[in-house]
């Protein structure tokens, strides 16, 4: 059985260690070949099940979680070069998912708990096909059309106004029909039907083969041609086109399923703004249902399931929402998913093919993993070359080689992975897989310690796999998002001996005539010479980064992107921040007592920022890059109005009318400051029932001490 196949709460802390290493290398993987290339290597069934995995080990081993956890990070990629941005009023997040019955129930449990509900409340769904397309954000303003952006990273996506416009008005009307908010985003999914692909990818593979013979008649010839895979490539890669008169030939067609920002309310349910968005002119998915409760959705999700093959449209699931809209404001998310709404999967598919090669893959951690090179297969419309090998152990267990035919899994619960080998397939001069016993980057030793299963590059500062690494997370879109900075960029810049540090990307214009000689950088053509001045103006862009994504790009240990923006929102300033910090090496200290109580940060991730600031090296780093930039002071939520804005409260003990999580979930929207201790920073306690020694503490501190009904008054919650 491999490692993949074990539960999450069976594993060891070194199989919970390499696996948590291997999804997020292999999430960001996915990330790239679907937000970037529009040439997905896996669904995006599978691509949450392999997020909802992580986040299931690491809820497991909380101490274990990486600095580039899938689980801090946000859903889609950064908008592409050539296209505007454009900022959503309310974030387009992603959904957790589930695979059976048992997860479903589970998943309404929570409901439950969290509002408080007992078991003869009513939870009544909408259940929706989740459409295999291209999500979309539609504005519009006193009922017209003025905006459309794709999802892009979840907050800031790509205009792509005028290439929407193209779109039949029976499908995005341009006016909405009375009445209507005064503003609105709708949310919508442009695909592609089966029929439409399949007469467009022929179409495409006929202007290919002619372009083809052109090229070999020595005629000139025009760019490449791509024959998309499956009709979600071929949307995504429409509705992404520069030019918006190449979209409109294509057969494009949408769904609208969701509402963003509003200025006043549509509806009290979501099934009633459904209907809403059927009266503003909007397609709706006919086969959505309500469903009277939770017990309801098996038999339609199996309804669903065997019509999948019948319907014109790729679906890889059902969408079940809570219809009542006061309780979807109430539960509101968890990290980058709602906890109202999620997606059932359906079960995977296999296809067999041959591994033509083992590479081994360096992370920034000196971690060795191990990836599949395998004749491309079509797996349930989608072409698969590539597939996690996991570890050398798991290579071992299943006795794979090179030169094996191998089953190839895509399913619910995992990437693509080789299930097996068909051993009567096996070529006589297959020889079993011998791990490295050197860094194939740099050359160093490749050890494995005792008791783990990761082998990893002993070369440290001196490997440049690892120093590459961490220069592209600098540069990554959740991160310092500088356009430009590909790995092959930074590959060229740091072989060249010019960028060693991130510091040195903001010193790259000293260097400018001297890299104006590489070839592709100037020296053929102006449009190399723009390609130059185009970066070093995207660097000089982002000299004043927000301060929760400068504190990511640094790549300290365990501090994803959220705990990046738990962080920059507690200490506000980077001054004030690196000052914190420097004073919480010292063990019980104030300092360190006002880190440990930040919720959401645990002992182990504080350990981890202690240590780094306790490196002289990495302070001057620090302080190195601090010459350069200049980070900008973070933002509070809230609208800065609540008497919690900026303050610093602790909940203790059992509250009546709300869960803890809840009312944590309130303070924290009001702009509060939600800590897990009491010391003489905080603000306000809110004292539940049975409280213990946080209330005894706000005491002797002189805390205000708050009941639940002042706190909520206080809250304005009624």
């Amino acid at each position: 059985m491999s490692r993949r196949d074990t539960p999450p709460e069976e594993l060891t802390e070194t199989e919970a260690s390499a696996e948590l290493a291997t999804l997020a290398e292999e999430i960001t993987a996915a990330d790239i070949a679907y937000h970037q290339n529009d040439a997905p290597e896996i669904t995006d069934a599978e691509y949450d099940a392999l997020r909802r995995r992580n986040t299931a080990i690491e809820a497991l081993f909380p101490h274990l979680k990486r600095e580039d956890s899938p689980s801090e990070a946000s859903p889609g990629a950064a908008p592409a070069a050539g296209f505007a941005k454009s900022r959503h009023g309310t974030p387009m997040l992603s959904l957790d998912n589930a695979f059976g019955a048992d997860e479903f129930l589970e998943f309404t449990k929570t409901i439950r708990r969290f509002l408080k509900l007992g078991d003869d409340a009513v939870l009544r769904f909408v259940g929706e096909p989740k459409i295999d397309g291209l999500s979309v954000n539609l504005t519009y303003e006193h009922g017209k059309f003025v905006r459309g952006a794709t999802r892009g990273d979840g907050t800031i996506g790509e205009d792509i106004t005028r290439n929407l416009e193209t779109l039949p008005e029976t499908y995005l009307p341009r006016t909405l029909k009375a009445p209507f908010p005064d503003q609105i985003e709708i949310r919508g999914e442009v695909f592609m039907t089966k029929a439409d692909f399949i007469a467009f990818r022929d179409e495409q593979a006929r202007l290919a083969e002619e372009r083809e013979q052109r090229r070999e008649r020595g005629e000139k010839v025009g760019p490449e041609i791509r024959i998309p895979a499956n009709p979600r490539n071929a949307a995504a890669g429409s509705l992404r086109q520069l030019d918006p008169e190449v979209t409109a030939k294509r057969p494009l067609k949408m769904f609208a399923y969701a509402q963003g920002a509003s200025s006043t309310p549509v509806a009290e349910t979501h099934s009633d703004y459904l209907k809403a968005l059927e009266r503003w002119g909007f397609h709706v998915n006919p086969l959505s249902k309500v469903l009277p409760d939770e017990h309801a959705a098996e038999a339609f999700q199996d309804s669903i399931g065997t019509q999948r093959a019948s319907l014109d449209y790729d679906i890889d699931g059902v969408v079940y929402k809570l219809d009542r809209l006061d309780w979807q404001t109430r539960l509101g998310f968890v990290g980058r998913t709602p906890r109202w709404a999620i997606a059932w999967k359906f079960p995977a598919e296999q296809a067999t093919t041959v591994l033509l090669e083992i590479q081994i893959q360096v992370g920034r951690t000196g971690a060795l993993t191990p990836r599949a090179v395998m004749q491309p297969v079509n797996v349930g419309g989608v072409m698969v070359q590539h597939a996690t090998l996991h570890n050398e152990d798991e290579i071992a267990r299943k006795d794979i080689r090179i030169g094996d035919t191998v089953v190839l899994q895509r399913a619910g619960d995992v990437i693509p992975q080789i299930v097996s080998v068909v051993l009567e397939k096996r070529p006589k001069d297959a020889a079993p897989w011998q791990p490295l016993t050197h860094c194939p980057a740099c050359g160093s030793h490749a050890v494995r310690p005792e008791g783990e299963v990761v082998r990893r590059c002993t070369g440290g500062l001196i490997c440049p796999a690892q120093t590459v690494e961490r220069l592209k997370h600098f540069v990554s879109r959740n991160a310092m998002d500088i356009e430009g900075l590909g790995e092959e960029n930074i590959i060229a810049l740091h072989d060249a001996g010019i960028v060693k540090s991130p510091a040195d990307i903001f010193r790259l214009e000293k260097r400018a005539d001297e890299i104006r000689q590489w070839e592709g950088w100037g020296k053929a053509s102006k449009k190399d010479s723009k390609k130059l001045s185009n970066l070093l103006a995207a660097i000089e862009g982002r000299r004043n980064p927000a301060l929760e994504r400068f504190i990511f790009a640094l790549g300290i240990r365990r501090i994803g992107a959220q705990n990046a923006k738990l962080l920059a929102r507690h200490y506000q300033t980077v001054e004030h921040w690196r000052e914190r910090m420097i004073a919480a090496r010292v063990i019980g200290s104030e300092a360190r007592e006002e880190l440990g109580s930040i919720q959401g940060i645990g002992p182990s991730i504080a350990t981890e920022l202690v240590e780094f600031f306790q490196e002289p090296r990495n302070l001057a780093a620090l302080d190195d890059l601090l010459s350069e930039v200049k980070p900008e002071q973070a933002e509070s939520f809230g609208d800065g109005t609540s008497p919690f804005a900026g303050k610093v409260v602790v909940f203790t003990g059992t509250l009546e009318r709300s869960s803890r999580d809840e009312a944590e979930a309130i303070a924290d929207r009001l702009g509060a400051k939600v800590t897990k201790s009491v010391s003489k920073k905080t603000d306000f306690v809110v004292v539940g029932a049975d409280a213990g020694s946080k209330a005894k503490k706000a005491a002797e501190l002189g805390v205000r001490t708050l009941t639940e009904a002042e706190w909520r008054e206080m809250a304005s919650l009624g």
